[in-house]
């Protein structure tokens, strides 16, 4: 039985603030109508957290759900949990129209933590998103690109962001996170 890693292997770089891989995470793509009361209960109860609303993530102890866009959701989950809890998705839908699919490996997850303004500084270097707090929010969701990849991201706390992106591009993330946030490099002007 082969060992399972994540994207980087645990990878971590300290500057104006701490990158890291965070390791394996269960990730579900959830299709269907987000209005519909069967998915809405399935997604809440293998998700852990309520329904998103649109642009948003809701977070739970260990878990939550993104809105991905008007038909799909991101469902996070323990990742030792996602067959367990595609078969409650399953079984819960029916015969309902619905996808859900285990996306844990074709994607991963990296953290930014440290001072909240420098933490959305570097972010704001690589995306085209107004990433200052009055405009993005903790519960907040994004989807944009990062440099010249698809990511998506979210304040999980006050200088704490995630960031989800194809595994495929991990080390390329990194990289453009690591030179983000490379000492001498802040300009502050989010701290104003």
């Amino acid at each position: 039985m082969s060992n399972m890693v994540s994207a980087l292997n645990g990878a971590s770089a300290k500057g104006f603030v701490e990158v890291r891989d965070m390791g394996l995470q269960g990730m579900i793509t959830l299709r269907g109508d987000l209005n519909a009361a069967k998915l809405k209960k399935a997604a809440r109860a293998v998700g852990g957290a309520d329904m998103p609303e649109q642009g948003h993530i809701s977070l739970g102890d260990t878990g939550g759900a993104a809105w991905m866009s008007p038909d799909e959701l991101l469902v996070l989950v323990p990742y030792t949990e996602v067959d367990a809890r595609l078969s409650e998705i399953a079984k819960a839908m029916g015969d309902d129209h619905h996808l859900a699919v285990n996306v844990s490996d074709a994607r991963c997850m990296f953290g930014v933590s440290g001072d909240d303004a420098l933490v959305r500084e570097a972010l704001a270097k690589l995306m085209p998103v107004d990433l200052s707090a009055r405009a993005f929010q903790p519960g907040q969701f994004r989807r944009s690109r990062m440099a010249q990849v698809p990511a998506a991201l979210w304040m999980q706390a006050e200088g704490e962001a995630r960031i989800v992106c194809f595994r495929s591009v991990a080390q390329y993330v990194f990289d453009l996170l690591k030179g983000a946030t490379s000492p001498g490099s802040e300009v502050r002007y989010l701290a104003r």
